[in-house]
């Protein structure tokens, strides 16, 4: 029997649901998004005046270390190779991240081996500290203050707008160090950019008789979605419930469009850690199509701030207070029947696109699944938290 779907959402996570859905039983879908094009914050576009494809909301480089998404996004459209180096402007000096072993020489003035760079990290570790209470003193703990003033102080305070001490430890599990001259950013193994861009991607996987878009279109809480036989939001929670506890934390970002002649940074990505230089990094355009040669260029500066009623939410703050709120949503959501929530924002948390769309195809099998025994369909995807 033929069910009626709504998607409320055209990102990864809506359209790739909507893609397994139409393949693997019979229905219709309606998909709505609020914005004026599908594909969320991967969004791409052919820059008018240079021709080059622009990353609209800021960079996305498509990572993964899972074959079997990497096989999924390839059989939607070409991807090419593409290898992610961040530069790092710091006291006037370019530097590469992550901090790698050339990172710690040039810093230093020192020619270290890799076994001399670890020993010498461990002399600048601040072992007084046992356990670290917040950001500033995780890092200290793990390089010292040499490295954390040079790289990391000054970039975090302007992307969370506030000192790194108000920050909880958690957020820096890790340091990432390495001690070899490796400056691609991600460890992971697939690695690559499609070559029409994410919408081409996101229009693919969309591309049916039974997949119906309508784009400006906003949801309201107290619509009635009756007519559907399941709605899945992957908005934010809150929107879904009117803010009626309140509205969950979240840092955006807005964009400074610049044009140039030939090349203005050599570099995708150059990160600003200096407190004083106001935006948190430029990115250039051409440079992730390495394929395609342009006379022009564009480059965003990117500039963070707290996300206001208006913004587009980008990065969950998810500091305590915003985590019990979100389970309060969670909660009431829990008691819904006939709706699922998937995705980063419905769930509140930060998602590379490798695992929203790895969630949304198991999210799929869940639910489907349980259609076909005839059992309550999964509300989210991921267990609580």
């Amino acid at each position: 029997m033929n069910k009626k779907y709504l998607i409320i959402g055209a990102g990864f996570s809506g359209t790739v649901l909507a893609h397994q859905l139409v393949k693997n039983t019979d229905c219709t879908i309606d998909i709505w998004d609020e914005r004026d094009h599908i594909g969320g914050n991967c969004h791409t576009e052919r820059d008018a005046e240079t021709g080059i494809m622009v990353h609209k909301y800021g960079p996305h480089i498509f990572n993964t270390d899972k074959k079997e998404i990497w096989d999924f996004v390839n059989s939607i459209g070409e991807f090419r190779p593409y290898v992610h180096r961040v530069k790092a402007m710091s006291n006037g000096k370019v530097y590469s991240l992550p901090v790698n072993l050339h990172t710690i020489n040039q810093l230093f003035g020192k020619s270290f081996t890799p076994a001399e760079a670890k020993v010498f990290l461990e002399t600048l570790a601040d072992t007084s500290i046992t356990d670290p209470q917040n950001f500033e003193e995780q890092a200290l703990r793990f390089i010292g203050k040499e490295l954390y003033y040079a790289f990391f102080y000054g970039y975090t305070k302007k992307q969370w707008g506030c000192e790194p001490t108000e920050l909880p430890a958690s957020i820096l599990k890790r340091i990432p160090v390495r001690f070899n001259y490796d400056d691609n950013y991600h460890n992971n193994i697939f690695t690559g950019i499609p070559v029409d861009g994410y919408t081409s991607i996101i229009e693919k996987l969309i591309e049916h008789d039974n997949i119906k878009v309508t784009l400006n279109k906003k949801f309201e809480p107290g619509m009635n979605l009756s007519g559907y036989d399941h709605v899945f939001f992957t908005g934010p929670i809150d929107a879904w419930f009117n803010f009626k506890y309140g509205r969950l934390g979240y840092r955006t970002v807005t964009f400074e469009t610049h044009y140039a002649d030939g090349d203005f940074q050599g570099t995708t990505q150059m990160n600003y850690c200096d407190e004083n230089v106001p935006y948190t990094r430029i990115t250039e355009h051409k440079h992730f199509t390495n394929w395609e040669q342009h006379d022009k260029t564009i480059y965003f500066k990117e500039f963070s701030k707290e996300t206001e009623p208006s913004d587009i939410p980008y990065y969950p703050k998810r500091l305590e207070q915003d985590k019990n709120l979100f389970l309060q949503y969670r909660k009431d959501a829990e008691k819904l029947q006939q709706v699922s929530f998937l995705g980063r924002l419905a769930t509140y948390r930060y998602m590379d696109m490798h695992n929203v769309i790895g969630e949304a195809l198991d999210f799929s099998k869940s639910f489907i699944n349980a259609t076909n025994k005839a059992e309550i369909p999964p509300i989210f995807p991921n267990k609580e938290g």
